[in-house]
C-alpha cells in the first residue's frame, strides 16, 4: 500500500519555516561578553571634563563605550583611544548617537582641564570625567572593572587597571564588555574589527 506524503510535505513546510525564521533572526555578537537584558546601573556622580556633573543622565540616549585608566598611563590607554579614533566613524555610522567616555582612576592628577586636552588630542568628541575615589571605587565595581592605586610615594605613580571597554545603551543598562587581548610582549588590546561587528549586532537585537 502507498502511503501518503502529505505528512513528509507538512513536515518539510515546518521545517522550512523554521530554517528561514532562524536565519532571519539578527547573530549574536561573536567575542563580546553580552548582556541580552542588561543590567542595572547604579546611581552615580563624577565631574566630566567640562567641570560639569557626569551622570547617569549622561549616558541617556546614546550607545556608550566607556572605559577606565588615567592621563598619565604609559601604554593602554593612548592604544585604546588611538584605537577607538580609528573605528570611530564606523560606530557613528551603526549609530550616531555613539559616544566614547574616558573615566579617569586618578583624579588627583587628572582634572577637568587635564582631561579635556588628554581626550581631545585623539579626537575632540570624545568623553572624560572621574571623581573622588568613594565615588569612582564603587562605579567601577558596578560595571564590572577595577583599578588599584600602586603604594608608593612617587609623583610619577603608576595604576593598574582593567583594559576592557564596556558598552552601555541608550536605556543607560551595560550591555557588553569588550575583553582585551593578551599576547606576550604585547600591550592589552580589545580587537576593534571584532568590536565593531558585534556592536553592529547588538544594535541589529536591540532594534527587533
Amino acid at each position: 500500500m502507498v502511503k501518503p506524503r502529505y505528512p513528509l510535505l507538512f513536515l518539510l513546510l515546518v521545517g522550512g519555516m523554521m530554517a528561514a525564521y532562524h536565519w532571519s533572526q539578527p547573530a549574536l555578537p561573536e567575542q563580546a561578553d553580552y548582556y541580552a537584558q542588561g543590567r542595572d546601573i547604579n546611581p552615580f556622580t563624577l565631574t566630566d571634563a567640562e567641570g560639569q556633573p557626569f551622570t547617569p543622565d549622561s549616558l541617556s540616549g546614546h550607545w556608550t563605550f566607556l572605559f577606565i585608566g588615567y592621563t598619565y598611563c604609559p601604554d593602554i590607554c593612548p592604544t585604546t583611544l588611538a584605537d577607538l579614533r580609528s573605528i570611530y566613524p564606523e560606530l557613528k555610522k551603526i549609530a550616531p548617537s555613539s559616544q566614547v567616555v574616558f573615566v579617569s582612576a586618578d583624579p588627583q592628577r587628572d582634572d577637568s582641564a587635564r582631561l579635556k586636552r588628554y581626550t581631545a588630542f585623539f579626537q575632540p568628541e570624545f568623553k572624560a570625567a572621574t571623581g573622588p575615589h568613594n565615588h569612582l571605587f564603587p562605579f567601577v565595581r558596578n560595571l564590572g572593572l577595577v583599578y588599584s592605586m600602586a603604594e608608593s610615594g612617587d609623583k610619577d605613580y603608576l595604576i593598574d587597571h582593567s583594559a576592557s571597554i564596556v558598552l552601555i545603551d541608550p536605556e543607560g543598562k551595560l550591555v557588553a564588555v569588550f575583553r582585551p587581548q593578551m599576547v606576550d610582549g604585547q600591550v592589552p588590546h580589545v580587537a576593534m574589527t571584532t568590536l565593531v561587528s558585534d556592536f553592529g549586532r547588538i544594535v541589529r537585537l536591540a532594534n527587533e
